[in-house]
């Protein structure tokens, strides 16, 4: 329960909150097992110039936090540490210079940190700033009570959307848009290929697809998962521990191919999304979730006429685009579970586990 410190005045005072933080990195069961994982009181700061504080309502899980677990190489976290990097809550004190925002506003938070000065701020390219972090993994993040933050980075909540759908909406729904509109610039008439749906990135990128007039495939492990994603609008569905995926693809294209590859997957897939391209396709890329190292034939790069798109996140556009698309009922992110800020670590497992479709969530009101 959120508690203040001081003597309450016109200025905004510290207060304590619980949050889960990460006392060390290593395997998450061993983590957890070892109290690594705890629900601590942490005392979170008066919001500084152009900065809110929020009471959020609501977090979601991205593999970011299973990565921010294990630890990421080249990145140095001071412990203990609050994970999370989506969130929506309620604007609960402003900062000096803060315009356009008041008390009570419900927010959601985009969950990239930008300088607003290098030469690609200056472009409107936040998502490649010199200096671009993310919320929950460079800095303290949203598995908590209270959260201050850039008050550039609250938006609008889509009020079509519940809690829950909408601290899911900003990290997953962001990047796969940035990957498909603006990245690949995704066109009417199109096809898609999208490995491993029932992910967050992957499910975005399916109903963005559909939205946007595209032919869409998918691929995954679970019979049940490929049932749901032709429920959301998927044309084919495939089991790739069955099935050959290049294959099929080749056979449904009339030996074309598709136009657009959404590859998240890295390691295990990369060979089949570069056979799945047509010539002059484009696979785009935001991760790696079963490995880093892609085993690549440059020649069938050249031959093909292949593009291959790093992406990462988005810029501002893309996110308000994202919000008013999901504010006007385009956009409605799938959540499969919803756990109680207790039950942190128990969430983090069921994420590893790869057995959700769709987001899961932290409800930062619910009882454990």
């Amino acid at each position: 329960m959120i508690r203040r410190l001081g003597t309450p005045d016109s200025e905004p005072q510290p207060l304590q909150a619980r949050a889960a933080r990460l006392h060390r990195h290593g395997d998450l069961d061993e983590v957890a097992a070892g109290d690594g994982i705890r629900i601590d009181s942490i005392e979170v700061a008066a919001p500084g110039p152009g900065d809110v504080r929020l009471r959020l309502r609501a977090a979601a899980l991205n593999h970011l936090d299973l990565f921010v677990v294990s630890g990421i190489p080249g990145i140095e976290m001071p412990m203990p540490h609050v994970m999370g990097a989506d969130g929506a809550g309620v604007v609960e004190a402003l900062g000096s210079g803060v315009r356009g925002i008041e008390v009570g506003d419900e927010v959601i938070l985009n969950p990239g940190l930008w300088c607003g000065r290098c030469e690609f701020c200056m472009a409107g390219e936040q998502s490649t700033c010199l200096t671009y972090r993310l919320l929950g993994e460079h800095v303290d993040g949203t598995f908590a009570e209270a959260v201050v933050v850039p008050a550039i980075n609250c938006h609008p909540r889509p009020m079509a959307l519940s809690w829950s759908e909408s601290a899911a909406l900003p990290l997953a729904t962001l990047t796969a848009w940035r990957m498909l509109i603006t990245r690949a610039r995704l066109a009417p008439g199109q096809t898609v290929l999208i490995h491993g749906i029932g992910g967050g990135v992957s499910l975005a990128a399916l109903q963005i697809a559909v939205r946007a007039g595209a032919t869409v495939f998918v691929s995954s492990h679970s019979d049940a998962k490929l049932e749901r994603a032709v429920e959301l609008g998927a044309v084919e569905a495939w089991n790739y521990e069955r099935q050959k995926i290049g294959t099929l693809v080749r056979a449904v294209t009339a030996r074309r191919g598709v136009d657009v590859v959404v590859d998240n997957v890295g390691t295990a897939t990369f060979a089949t999304s570069i056979g799945a391209c047509r010539k002059g396709g484009v696979i785009v890329t935001c991760g790696g979730t079963t490995g880093p190292d892609l085993p690549v034939d440059v020649r069938r790069l050249f031959w093909g006429h292949l593009t291959v798109m790093g992406s990462t996140m988005g810029n501002e556009a893309d996110f308000r685009a994202v919000v008013a698309t999901a504010a006007s009922g385009g956009l409605r992110p799938v959540v499969d579970r919803v756990f109680p800020l207790d039950e942190t670590a128990k969430a983090l497992s069921y994420l590893r586990s790869a057995s959700q479709f769709g987001k899961v969530v932290i409800d930062i009101d619910l009882p454990a």
